[in-house]
């Protein structure tokens, strides 16, 4: 009764603290990613020159250092070109010039942008592809892990609340049904 008392008296904001975590990740899980993190670097070192080089330009162009040029590039530009800067002659004084640079940059850009996303649609093609595989396997494992515990509350004489939607549970999921089903479902 005491305990009671002293829980009751104790103040909402009172911290509480989560359980101890492990001090490491779980074997599987750790191999999983060591698995994973050398598939990229292989998938890496497989990328053509052309790719690496569209990547990295890609990357270069998607920071604020790319920003930060631009700014002082074309504000110089700007600047000198609409006579602010007395001290240099005007080159482009109808800014042609840099429209025009301007536009074949965006050009190039974009289509450096453009490898680098197909190459990255391949990698989550893949990945989704794993995923799916995965899934499947799982619904798999669980499938037959229903029928096994079926089996066991058979065999025990148990009757559970879930008896009438075992038998639809013990049945493996075909991927293409599924797939047909979604297709059809979606034309309506």
């Amino acid at each position: 009764m005491a305990i009671q008392t002293e829980r009751n008296r104790r103040p909402a904001s009172a911290a509480t603290f989560p359980p101890p975590q492990p001090s490491g990740l779980a074997p599987a899980l750790a191999r999983n990613i060591r698995a994973l993190q050398a598939r990229r670097s292989q998938e890496e070192r497989r990328a053509s020159r052309q790719e690496r080089v569209a990547e990295a330009i890609t990357r270069f162009t998607g920071s604020m250092a790319f920003v930060y040029l631009h700014i002082v590039v074309f504000g110089f530009w700007i600047l000198v070109n609409a006579g602010l800067l007395p001290l240099l002659p005007r080159w482009d004084a109808s800014f042609v010039i840099l429209g025009t640079s301007a536009s074949v940059e965006a050009i190039f850009l974009s289509t450096f942008v453009l490898i680098s996303q197909n190459r990255m649609a391949g990698a989550a093609d893949k990945r989704a592809d794993l995923d799916l595989q995965i899934s499947l396997l799982a619904e798999h494992e669980v499938t037959k892990l229903v029928t096994l515990v079926s089996a066991i509350t058979d065999h025990l004489g148990i009757e559970t609340e879930a008896d009438d939607e075992v038998g639809e549970l013990r049945q493996d999921v075909a991927p293409d049904a599924v797939l047909d089903e979604i297709e059809r479902s979606g034309r309506t």
